[in-house]
C-alpha cells in the first residue's frame, strides 16, 4: 500500500519515546548510585517502623504502587497525595518520610518544607539533583536527570529503581527486579489496541498492582485527554461495576501473589459486561476466555512492575496517538506543577 503522506510523529510523543529509550538504563545506574542514602533510609525505617510516602501525580502513584512491598517487610507504609498531607495532615512524629517529586519543585513540595521544617527522618526522592528538594533533605537521586516530556514514563521507572535500592538495604532480594531492568520483555500491543479502537475510555484496575493501574490511568488521561480513571478491584466492584459496557475499555493487572483469584475474577465479570478487556498478566495462572491477555513471565512486586510497566507505557501512547492531534504537548498543565 503506497502512503502518499506519512504522518510525522507528535512532538510530544517523539519526547517521550527518548525518555522511554532510557529508561532501564537509567534505571539500573539509580538503583546502584542509590545504595549508601538508601542504607540510610532504611536504617530510618528500620528505627521507626512507619512509613508515610507523599507526593502527587505520577510520584503518588509510584507511592501507591510501592506501598504494599513495604508493609510485606513489616512496616506500617501509607501513601498519601501532598495535597492532601498539607490539608488534613496526618502525625509526622515518630514516622519516617519518604518526599517524592520528579523535579523536586511542586508546589506542594516547598510549602510542606516551608510550613513543617522537615524531620530528621524525612528523605527526598527526585531526578534532580539540584533541586530544592535534594538541597532541603538527604535525597536518593535518579540517574539522567529531569524527565522533559509531559506525562511521567522514564520518572516512574527511576523511581521505582531508587526504592528497589531502599527494600534491598531492608534485606529484600533485588535479583528478579534488576532482571526485569536487564532485559525488558517485549510484547506485541496490536490486539490489545484493537480491542480499545471503539472505546470512549478506559477504567484501569488491579489488587497488589493498584499503584501501577493508577500510573496508568494518569498517563492515559493526560496524554489522550480522555476521564481515564483506576479504582481497587474492590472498589470496581462495589457500584461502579454499572459503567461497564462496549464503550469502556478495562485494564486490569494481575501478578504471582495472593489476589491474583480476585484479579481473574474481575476480568471474568467484565467480560461478561461486554467491555473490552485487556489484562498484563505476570500471575503464572490461566488466561481468562474474551481477554486479550499481555502475558509476562511469573512475577511479582517490583519485578512485575517492571516488566509491565514499558508495555503499558507503549499501549498508553498509541492509544492516545490515536485520539489526539498532539499528543504529549498539554494545553492546561506544564511538567512542573507550581500552583496549588
Amino acid at each position: 500500500m503506497n502512503m502518499t503522506a506519512e504522518r510525522t510523529r507528535p512532538a510530544g510523543l517523539a519526547a517521550i519515546d527518548r525518555e522511554m529509550a532510557r529508561q532501564h538504563a537509567d534505571a539500573i545506574a539509580s538503583y546502584e548510585a542509590a545504595q549508601p542514602m538508601a542504607a540510610k533510609a532504611a536504617t530510618s525505617l528500620k528505627k521507626t517502623g512507619r512509613l508515610l510516602l507523599i507526593g502527587m501525580g505520577g510520584s503518588h502513584a509510584v507511592n501507591r504502587a510501592v506501598e504494599p512491598l513495604y508493609r510485606a517487610c513489616g512496616i506500617d507504609a501509607l501513601a498519601l497525595p501532598l495535597s492532601e498531607q498539607l490539608g488534613q495532615p496526618l502525625p509526622i512524629a515518630g514516622r519516617t518520610i519518604f518526599v517524592t517529586s520528579q523535579s523536586g519543585e511542586s508546589a506542594e513540595v516547598l510549602r510542606w518544607f516551608n510550613e513543617t521544617g522537615g524531620t530528621e527522618e524525612t528523605f527526598g526522592l527526585t531526578l534532580e539533583g539540584n533541586s530544592f528538594l535534594a538541597r532541603t533533605a538527604p535525597s536518593l537521586i535518579g540517574a539522567g536527570g529531569t524527565e522533559l516530556a509531559f506525562a511521567a514514563t522514564r520518572s516512574l521507572t527511576v523511581t521505582f529503581a531508587l526504592h528497589l535500592a531502599i527494600l534491598a538495604a531492608l534485606g529484600e532480594d533485588p535479583d528478579a527486579a534488576i532482571a526485569a531492568l536487564k532485559a525488558p520483555e517485549d510484547h506485541d500491543i496490536a490486539a490489545a489496541l484493537t480491542a480499545l479502537e471503539n472505546v470512549a475510555t478506559i477504567v484501569t484496575s488491579g489488587r497488589r498492582l493498584q499503584g501501577i493501574a493508577e500510573a496508568l490511568a494518569l498517563g492515559l488521561t493526560e496524554l489522550s485527554r480522555r476521564p481515564c480513571f483506576s479504582l481497587e478491584g474492590g472498589q470496581l466492584r462495589h457500584g461502579p461495576m454499572e459503567m461497564l459496557g462496549p464503550e469502556i475499555g478495562v485494564v486490569l493487572f494481575r501478578g504471582f501473589d495472593e489476589t491474583a483469584g480476585l484479579v481473574t475474577a474481575m476480568t471474568t465479570s467484565a467480560v461478561e459486561a461486554g467491555a473490552p478487556v485487556i489484562l498484563f498478566d505476570a500471575s503464572g495462572e490461566a488466561s481468562v476466555a474474551g481477554a486479550v491477555t499481555i502475558r509476562f513471565a511469573r512475577a511479582t512486586g517490583l519485578a512485575a512492575i517492571f516488566a509491565m510497566l514499558s508495555v503499558a507505557q507503549r499501549l498508553m501512547i498509541a492509544f492516545a496517538d490515536a485520539r489526539v492531534e498532539n499528543a504529549g504537548t498539554p494545553v492546561r498543565s506544564t511538567k512542573i506543577t507550581r500552583s496549588e
